[in-house]
């Protein structure tokens, strides 16, 4: 576990080097077709440095509003708090974690924040409703063991950072449709041009690689999540029977979107799959697949 958990927050710090690069880069090319000149670079690099900040330190305020959640409360939500305070002891945790609630008949929950000091679980009130005891114990402790690993960290951010890169992505291609290409020496004009034939080819791939990589992390999180839980309560059951309520419920989660998708428990969007067909895991999953995640469950038995 230990070495989980430095494995995750060296990834979190190269990501985070990376988005800051592709974002210094996106924006230098939206403020050279600008024609802004030399202080193209200078912009590009506050803009880069600030959004990442903005993403670190903010990013569960934002996934929270974004996902209109409430703070929980010990008079309606007391089953929900006196889980997460024994689960307190089993999970090692020295910092115990907000947890809030969103309105919602799906049930589903997620965890974030920048660290296990600043960390947020949030459920749907789906899911109070809709789990036993021990089910929505096998979830908060789904939740706890992103913390532990430190996955929300990376999760959170490169949920907002994403979603920053298609926003500039979009902002590019209308400035190109502006024609603000136009210039009066001929060489200048040559270089420029292959510039941002370069800089389109960029943002045009950045997008699909940041979704791309949002999901693969997201997915390969998701195992070790459950086998962590399973350590906390000693009872791979009730994580099982939780796994599997998740994925028969029908019901769509109304604030869910592609950005924080990857952040829930399961999937919030629900596919119709024809009846006995097994669910897989693909390339555009947000998720491994149920039946697998609850097959390694059983094999931990």
């Amino acid at each position: 576990m230990f070495q989980n958990i430095r494995k995750n927050k060296l990834e979190s710090g190269v990501i985070i080097g990376i988005f800051i690069v592709v974002i210094t880069l996106i924006v230098y090319f939206i403020c050279n077709a600008l024609n802004l000149g030399t202080i193209s670079i200078v912009i590009a690099l506050i803009f880069s440095i600030a959004s990442a900040w903005g993403s670190y330190y903010y990013s569960d305020k934002i996934v929270l509003s974004v996902n209109k959640a409430r703070p929980a409360t010990k008079e309606e939500d007391q089953k929900l708090v006196n889980i997460l305070d024994a689960l307190m002891v089993s999970s090692g945790l020295q910092s115990k974690p907000r947890l809030y609630v969103v309105d919602d008949p799906q049930p589903n929950a997620f965890a974030t924040g920048r660290n296990p000091e600043n960390a947020v679980i949030c459920v749907t009130t789906g899911l109070l409703e809709k789990l036993d005891y021990y089910e929505l114990e096998g979830v908060i402790a789904h939740e706890m063991s992103h913390i532990k690993n430190y996955d929300i960290r990376l999760s959170c951010v490169v949920s907002v950072m994403v979603g920053f890169i298609v926003m500039l992505a979009d902002m590019f291609s209308r400035v190109l449709f502006w024609g603000g290409l136009d210039r009066d020496n001929d060489s200048d004009s040559k270089a420029n041009g292959i510039l941002m034939i370069i800089g389109l080819i960029f943002l045009i791939l950045s997008p699909i690689f940041g979704s791309l990589m949002q999901l693969a992390l997201s997915r390969k999180r998701e195992f070790l999540a459950d086998a962590t839980a399973v350590e906390f309560t000693r009872n791979p059951d009730g994580l099982i029977s939780a796994l599997e309520k998740l994925e028969n419920d029908p019901n769509q989660l109304k604030t869910a979107n592609s950005a924080t998708a990857n952040m829930y428990i399961v999937n919030p969007f629900k596919k119709d799959t024809k009846e006995g067909k097994k669910k897989t895991t693909s390339i555009w999953s947000t998720h491994p697949s149920t039946q697998d995640r609850i097959e390694a469950l059983r094999n931990l038995k």
